[in-house]
């Protein structure tokens, strides 16, 4: 796994030694992105982060800072070890539960400008509703959110929806705010 494009372009990325976690494809990060278009100066938000690949992506591209979500310790060992190797220090990681952050993010009025949410699929579907509630409150205005799930079991929001594609068994959707 690389980085696919930017000032980063083509490094290695270290990824936890876990069945349980599923970093992004190359193909699927380059497809979203091109989705996506320009992210200079965005605050990201890498939810379920696993190997930080979204989130780096998108410093690679030109965004401003990236805060990384995840509540294994391996995770976020390998993405502290990612930006460490990469130079990157525009790059917070917090070990955390990701409602338990978005929750305490929402109490302290932090805003993010674009939100990748790739939960383990297994739970995706099922953590709609609670993300529904909560994402709102950390997304600034006309933030995009990035979710990944499988096609079969799809995570779903209750926000517009810009654009939809399947590429095997992932479904990426991106939503927009306001």
């Amino acid at each position: 796994m690389r980085v696919v494009a930017g000032a980063y372009k083509g490094h290695p990325l270290a990824a936890p030694k876990r069945a349980s976690t599923r970093p992004t494809q190359d193909r699927v990060r380059e497809a979203l992105f091109s989705i996506l278009g320009s992210v200079r100066d965005a605050r990201v938000l890498d939810l379920f982060a696993g190997s930080g690949a979204l989130g780096i992506e998108a410093l690679s591209r030109g965004a401003r800072e990236c805060t990384f979500v995840d509540s294994d310790w391996a995770a976020t060992r390998a993405i502290r070890e990612n930006l460490r190797r990469l130079g990157v220090g525009t790059g917070h990681v917090a070990r955390s539960d990701a409602l338990v952050f978005l929750r305490t993010a929402a109490r302290r009025s932090q805003q993010w400008n674009l939100v990748f949410c790739d939960p383990p699929y297994r739970l995706a579907h099922r953590l709609a509703d609670v993300l529904d509630e909560l994402l709102p409150r950390v997304l600034a205005e006309k933030a995009r959110v990035v979710c990944e799930s499988a096609t079969r079991q799809p995570l779903k929001l209750d926000l517009p929806l810009v654009r939809e594609r399947a590429y095997g068994d992932t479904l990426i959707a991106v939503y927009s705010f306001r």
